[in-house]
């Protein structure tokens, strides 16, 4: 065999430490699911989702500023947040395949540089267009998305019998970045600008998510399906792989993916149309932000519970009693519309539906093979995105030709109940093949 070169051996080494780190090379304990490695990991993964979700929530403070300095109308200063929804789901895909392939460091790194430099970046833009583009490729696109998907599949790879709690803490990420970072750049753009603000959340950025970053530096335990520990009820190994629940992967992919859509098209209404129902009802936006906030409170408190719920009844169940109580909850808000009531319902909504987008990275956990994690999971993620996209656009269009939101919230429940009847169907067909999962594995360690 002739010897490497000196850059073959660069190459090689390069692989090795950084692309493709060596699962057994690290100390036994470390790679073992529910250690305190893990959930080191965990809030590794927790810090870095709040941080990344920046790239979705400065946006939306800073709309009214760059509607005056731009001079455009409010659908023309709302383009950069959809551009960077756009962006988000797609990004999911592809930092998904990335994770899967280089594992989840790699994609986290490359969104902490792209998420802080478009932020820097899209501070000194100096046009409507140019906020636009760097909001959807650099802080969307190849920035926030890195920090949702890839780090939701990620987890689950982590925790078998504490998995539903593991991927609810992960995914409250998203909920925690609403929280913390609207406020913190309103008080920076009231003091510095908006600018000002944009560059510095970008340096912040940047320096404190690329150090959390190398806590995911070792890559997730693969085991395989045979070696695998005990189960409550486990999917068959070709359940799991070649014909999920009867379907080809492809087909239970797009049935999960319409059930996505379907399920936040519902969700969208209230959290997209909250704080102007409340202004056509008299009430003031100010009280509508109010329920938002309430809303989203309770949706973390719904996402912990749920998790703790789908470690004893699999991910299915728990999809379908959120997807009913979701039903419940949006009907409620078409008899009661007074204050203290649309307080309650709005609570109730949070508590109700914030379970729902974790239940499916749950699903693609137990019917699809491990190593498919972070692209099915980016996938699925991405359909629910598009979902909260057209949902919210689709209720404004229902209101300007009805003049009323009423219509509204019948077309939200339309939409839940097609995704009610898809996980119906899901569960009729595991029960059938005996494939229902009710709990995670209690060890992915060989016996």
């Amino acid at each position: 065999m002739a010897p490497l070169s000196q850059g073959q051996i660069g190459h090689s080494y390069f692989q090795r430490s950084f692309l493709s780190v060596d699962v057994t090379s690290s100390k036994p304990e470390q790679q073992e699911t529910e250690s305190a490695y893990a959930w080191l990991r965990l809030c590794a993964a927790l810090a870095l989702m709040t941080l990344g979700g920046a790239g979705m929530y400065t946006v939306t403070v800073v709309l009214p500023r760059v509607q005056s300095e731009f001079g455009v109308g409010r659908s023309d200063a709302s383009l950069p947040y959809t551009l960077t929804m756009i962006g988000f789901a797609l990004g999911g895909i592809l930092m998904g395949k990335l994770s899967d392939r280089h594992g989840v460091m790699v994609p986290v790194v490359l969104g902490a540089l792209c998420l802080g430099t478009g932020l820097i970046v899209g501070g000194s833009a100096a046009s409507l267009w140019q906020f636009g583009l760097v909001q959807g490729v650099l802080i969307g696109l190849l920035g926030t998305s890195a920090t949702f998907a890839p780090l939701v599949a990620d987890t689950s790879l982590w925790f078998t019998r504490r998995r539903g709690i593991a991927v609810a803490i992960c995914s409250s990420g998203n909920y925690l970045a609403g929280a913390v970072w609207p406020p913190v750049m309103q008080y920076f753009i009231d003091r510095v600008g908006w600018r000002q603000a944009y560059m510095g959340a970008g340096v912040f950025c940047i320096l404190v998510m690329l150090p959390l970053a190398l806590a995911l530096r070792r890559r997730a335990p693969v085991p395989a399906h045979a070696a695998s520990g005990p189960a409550a009820n486990p999917a068959p190994v070709e359940n799991r792989a070649e014909r999920p629940l009867g379907f080809s992967p492809g087909t239970l992919q797009l049935l999960l993916c319409v059930a996505g859509v379907s399920c936040c098209v519902a969700m969208s209404m209230p959290q997209v149309h909250i704080v102007a129902y409340c202004g056509d009802l008299g009430y003031g936006p100010a009280r509508g932000a109010q329920m938002l906030s309430l809303m989203l409170g309770f949706g973390i408190v719904s996402r912990l519970i749920s998790g703790w719920i789908s470690d004893h009844i699999g991910g299915l169940r728990t999809l379908l009693l959120g997807s009913v109580l979701q039903g419940v909850a949006l009907l409620l808000f078409l008899p009661f519309d007074g204050l203290v009531s649309l307080y309650v319902v709005s609570a109730l909504f949070g508590l109700f539906q914030g379970g729902i987008v974790p239940s499916y990275t749950l699903i693609v956990r137990e019917y699809f093979t491990p190593k498919e994690a972070g692209a099915r999971i980016g996938t699925v993620l991405m359909a629910t995105l598009f979902g909260m996209a057209l949902g919210g656009w689709m209720s404004g269009a229902i209101f300007d030709l009805t003049g009323s939101y009423r219509a509204a919230f019948l077309n939200g429940t339309a939409w839940n109940l097609l995704n009610i009847g898809i996980v119906v169907t899901l569960l009729y067909r595991a029960h059938r093949r005996g494939a229902l999962v009710l709990a995670g594995p209690v060890s992915n360690q060989p016996r």
